[in-house]
């Protein structure tokens, strides 16, 4: 031991004589899988060590892996917007140049987008069934306004009797069904914005002659029957007059059940139920936009638009509108997006009575109360009588 040296070490606690102990290894801490737990001073653990270049390609490998993969779902992405713009485009052309002009002048501008603006939409449907007695029929026998309020995440659905008894510009006071008859689109846009005073800022006319096509296209849609329905003898299926003589009629059982296109537009045309006598013609247009509702939701369901780039033409064939391409893919996001359980459905009604036209419905003084609620300016209320106004809330309102 050389002279300047000490048998002892200087530790905080004090001083220990002796040989300085030699220091005992420490076995490495392992996780539950008997891996090494050392680290490094940096907080690398041992299987990270290695030469700078390796982590580093390492690092670029996953990164490229993540931003492939992120260019493919955008390119595709691209690739089916691209597609789905063309095969609706076509079809919406051909779709707007079947509204005349005059309707057109009838519309109120859009303020905003519709994905992000509130909208008002009529719906019309027509019926031109291939039936002797009905040629020549323009009448629309359904009459809907439509408002979406996408803020909120909700849709509300005005229902117009075809046989409210209204002004009519040009024909005096008559059913309101009579002015698509005299005057087509731009007479009933008018009729409608004169009797509500909503203001409209789009239209789509239905053909539900041409729904079987488009239902059969989508694949059948889903309605929900209220009431079992055995309707009388008419479209008979069968080829011979005897056959036709011992069928019983059309039968739809109650609850939920998805129907083809010819038997969705038997259903909208039933106009007597044999099973519920006391049904009225307000039963009738509730099936119609029954369909047309059950419709509208497939054409905006995932699968629907994703199969737009292929079917994108066709789905458009029944419509006559204003409508863009663009507004039309709007509407459809607005009603992907929509609440069903928060969708209003109201209508406007009143008292039959016998009048120059027949018999219709002499508007009551509470449809102004229902249009305040169907605009959300009051709280809905259900119908009191069985031709009265009213609405309700996340189901549509029973005949």
């Amino acid at each position: 031991m050389a002279e300047d040296e000490k048998p002892y070490r200087v530790y905080r606690g004090g001083r220990q004589k002796g040989k300085v102990p030699a220091p005992t290894l420490r076995q490495p801490r392992r996780d539950r899988r008997g891996r090494d737990e050392r680290r490094r001073a940096d907080g690398e653990p041992p299987a990270a060590r290695g030469p700078l270049a390796l982590r580093i390609v390492r690092q670029i490998g996953w990164r490229r892996g993540l931003l492939l993969g992120l260019g493919g779902f955008l390119v595709l992405f691209v690739l089916w917007g691209i597609g789905s713009w063309s095969a609706v485009s076509g079809g919406m052309a051909k779709a707007n140049k079947r509204l005349p002009a005059a309707a057109k002048r009838q519309l109120a501008p859009q303020n905003g987008l519709l994905f992000s603006s509130p909208t008002t939409i009529l719906l019309l449907g027509t019926d031109s069934a291939p039936i002797k007695s009905r040629a020549g029929d323009r009448h629309s026998d359904s009459i809907e306004l439509l408002r979406t309020d996408p803020s909120h995440h909700r849709l509300a659905y005005l229902t117009i009797p075809r046989d409210l008894y209204v002004h009519v510009p040009g024909l005096g006071n008559t059913k309101i069904n009579a002015a698509f008859q005299a005057g087509g689109p731009a007479l009933a846009l008018a009729t409608v914005h004169e009797f509500t005073g909503v203001p409209i800022n789009h239209v789509i006319v239905v053909d539900f002659s041409s729904f079987k096509e488009l239902i059969d296209s989508l694949g059948g849609v889903t309605i929900n029957v209220p009431a079992p329905i055995r309707s009388n003898r008419f479209d008979c299926p069968f080829k011979t007059a005897s056959a036709c003589s011992a069928w019983s009629g059309w039968r739809f059982h109650k609850g939920p059940q998805t129907m083809s296109g010819q038997r969705a537009l038997i259903y909208s045309r039933i106009r007597e139920n044999l099973l519920n006598p006391r049904e009225t013609d307000m039963a009738r247009a509730g099936r119609q936009q029954a369909v047309l509702q059950a419709t509208m939701a497939k054409m905006t369901s995932i699968g629907t638009m994703l199969d737009l780039p292929w079917d994108g033409g066709s789905l458009v064939k029944p419509l006559t509108t204003d409508l863009s391409t663009t507004d039309v893919l709007q509407l459809g996001w607005v009603k992907f997006r929509s609440s069903s359980s928060a969708t209003l459905y109201c209508r406007l009604g009143g008292d039959t009575a016998s009048t120059s036209a027949g018999s219709a419905i002499i508007p009551s003084e509470d449809n102004r109360n229902v249009l305040s609620m169907w605009a959300g300016a009051s709280a809905p209320q259900p119908p009191t009588t069985t031709y009265g106004p009213g609405c309700a809330v996340g189901h549509t309102i029973a005949p």
